[in-house]
C-alpha cells in the first residue's frame, strides 16, 4: 500500500471540508468517534464471552 504524502492528505482535507461543509465537521467527527467506541466495546464484550465460553465448555466436560 502506497503512503500517503502531505499533498494527498491536504487535497483529501479539501474534498472533505466541501462535501460536509465546516458547520457538520464536529458532528461527523463526532459520529466516527461514537462509532469507534461502538465497536471497541463491540469487540471486547465479544472477547470476554468467547473467553466465558470457553471456560464454561471445560466446566461442563469435568462435571460429566
Amino acid at each position: 500500500m502506497q503512503n500517503f504524502g502531505i499533498w494527498q492528505i491536504a487535497i483529501i482535507l479539501v474534498i472533505v471540508l466541501l462535501l460536509f461543509g465546516v458547520g457538520k465537521l464536529p458532528q461527523v467527527g463526532k459520529g466516527v468517534g461514537q462509532a469507534i467506541n461502538e465497536f471497541k466495546s463491540a469487540v471486547d464484550t465479544k472477547d470476554k464471552k468467547s473467553d466465558s465460553d470457553t471456560g464454561d465448555d471445560t466446566d461442563d466436560a469435568k462435571s460429566s
